[in-house]
């Protein structure tokens, strides 16, 4: 057999954190994502290669036959090969036929970003290996890590989404967000990456009384999502990145590291890593390449 599978990155414009608890958020999809290759192998069980985005290997491993039963004890470990035999053998619980597909078989996933980019490189690879397996993407991810389940909704979405969660289903809704302003919008790579698992620790041991706080966030998701005026964008941004940093008890990340900055920076999904939206006018890379900061991609180039 022979198959190949596609998954799109994700950006969370709005809602983070509280996307958690049933507010509406506004992804994006990007244009990097991940393959899947799938083909006859020459071993008896399932050989694994994962490449980079500049096709280098930075990881390969072996599952033989019984490996990936399902009813053999999960590994406890969190080093990669641990957390890729979970999700395969998630994968055989939710559909027995699938073990079948994992016999002589070689499978090559590979980037089209940096892996510290934080574009999703497990979401991606979730999303691709539920096509493979022919099972929900949202219950393999719940069962096997958990999260809100918005990386899925982008990974298989074609244009920005409004995104929740409701009584356990994903509500995926597809909006014409398309802002006119787009070429003074840039995503600014911060040369970090953050711990979901810490930033996420960290707003439940705040939140408290948030009912009012979910339905703040879900208005201003509803409105970035039809806005096509600067001015509306950058005060829905400033009004969200305030509730957030109330409930976080967190400095914006615009006041911590670009307090000169003419314009407005915006944390993009865990506050503190991964990438920034930054808009303003004038010559905006420039603004951030002498700060370090090399890596930055206009709007058309980052979303789908």
């Amino acid at each position: 057999m022979s198959a190949t599978y596609r998954s799109h990155g994700k950006l969370l414009l709005t809602g983070e954190y509280a996307v958690l608890d049933g507010a509406e958020a506004l992804g994006l999809p990007a244009r990097f994502g991940q393959t899947l290759d799938i083909s006859e192998g020459n071993t008896p069980g399932l050989l694994w290669k994962s490449l980079d985005h500049e096709g280098k290997t930075w990881f390969e491993t072996e599952f033989h036959p019984g490996q990936l039963d399902p009813k053999e004890k999960d590994p406890s470990g969190d080093d990669t090969r641990d957390i890729l035999q979970g999700l395969l053998r998630e994968a055989v619980r939710l559909n027995p036929d699938f073990n079948a597909d994992l016999k002589g078989i070689r499978a090559v996933a590979q980037l089209e970003f940096p892996r510290i980019w934080g574009l999703g490189s497990s979401s991606t690879l979730i999303n691709n290996i539920a096509q493979w397996a022919g099972v929900d993407p949202y219950i393999l991810l719940w069962n096997a890590f958990g999260g809100s389940g918005y990386d899925i909704a982008c990974a298989r979405a074609t244009g920005p989404l409004i995104y929740k969660v409701q009584d356990r289903v994903p509500v995926s809704e597809p909006v014409p967000f398309n802002p006119p302003f787009h070429n003074r919008l840039y995503f600014v790579h911060l040369n970090r990456k953050q711990s979901s698992r810490e930033a996420i620790a960290m707003y439940r041991k705040n939140v408290r009384d948030h009912k009012d706080f979910l339905e703040e966030i879900s208005g201003i998701s509803r409105e970035m999502a039809t806005c096509t005026n600067w001015e509306s964008f950058t005060a829905l941004i400033e009004k969200h990145e305030t509730l957030l940093a109330g409930i976080l008890e967190m400095e914006r990340i615009q006041d911590q590291i670009f307090p000169d900055f003419d314009g407005i920076v915006k944390s993009l999904g865990a506050w503190g890593g991964d990438f920034v939206l930054a808009g303003g006018e004038g010559d905006i890379p420039s603004y951030f390449k002498a700060k370090g900061y090399k890596t930055v991609l206009s709007y058309r180039d980052m979303v789908l």
